[in-house]
This record gives structure tokens, C-alpha cells and sequence, in this order.
């Protein structure tokens, strides 16, 4: 009886230090593979948030000009979806549901009107916050 405890306690041992130096291995394997891929993604997730604010900004400044006349000018900005300009008694909002809303990288929206590229131009700069830059540090804007 005593030679079948000791087989027992045996079998109930736990893992050798090279089974866990080789599950570690594999584990980092995997990681080094779906991690790339993972913030890759993520990356282009940010991208399509701009896109959807830029187009959401877009609805708002539309709805703006529709009540007031005109677009705000470059220098009364996007603030004035959310905060009535002193000099237009039209003035009817806010125009958004919500404040001001920044980037998925949190800058600003830059907006003038008149627009260079449209009628007025809307357009995040990017992860990187400057101009030109290729993936997510391109600009998102309102005429591409």
C-alpha cells in the first residue's frame, strides 16, 4: 500500500519547468502574431470614427445654414453648432446633441468657411495632429 501512495503522489505532480517554458513560447508566438493585426485594426477603427463625426458635423452644419442662411464663419467656428453667435438672431440650436466633439486622437476639427476644397472644409489632421502623413496619420476630411 505504501508503493501506491508513492505512484500517486507521483502522477500528481505538477508541470515541469520546461512544459511552462514551452507553453510561454507558444503563447508569444501567438501574441507576436495577433497583435500586429489587432492594432492594426484598431487603428483603422479611429479613421472610421473621424469619418462618422466629420459626416455627423456635416448634418449639423447643413442644418445650421438651412435655419440661419449661411454656414458659420471660419471665425465663430464649430462653436457656434453649440453656442449662439451673438450676431444671428436666426440662431435656433444647438445643432449637435452633445459638446463639441474632438477627434478620436483628441485634436480639434479644423473648419473654414469659405472652404478651399468645398464649400466649407472640415477635417481632422490625424493621429499625428500635422499635415500630409500616410494611414492614420492622414487627414480625414469632408471632400474625399
Amino acid at each position: 500500500m505504501n508503493q501506491h501512495l508513492r505512484y500517486a503522489r507521483r502522477t500528481q505532480s505538477g508541470f515541469t519547468l520546461l512544459e511552462l517554458l514551452v507553453v510561454l513560447v507558444v503563447l508569444g508566438l501567438l501574441a507576436g502574431i495577433v497583435a500586429p493585426k489587432y492594432f492594426a485594426q484598431l487603428g483603422r477603427s479611429e479613421v472610421k470614427v473621424a469619418k462618422a463625426q466629420i459626416e455627423g458635423l456635416s448634418k449639423a452644419l447643413d442644418i445650421y445654414r438651412l435655419e440661419v442662411g449661411h454656414y458659420p464663419s471660419t471665425e465663430q467656428g464649430l462653436q457656434a453648432l453649440v453656442t449662439a453667435p451673438a450676431d444671428e438672431p436666426r440662431w435656433t440650436g444647438p445643432y449637435l446633441q452633445k459638446k463639441l466633439p474632438q477627434d478620436p486622437w483628441g485634436h480639434n476639427y479644423n473648419y473654414r468657411y469659405p472652404g478651399e476644397n468645398s464649400e466649407y472644409d472640415l477635417l481632422s489632421m490625424g493621429k499625428d495632429g500635422q499635415p500630409g502623413g500616410e494611414g492614420e496619420n492622414a487627414e480625414v476630411t469632408n471632400w474625399n
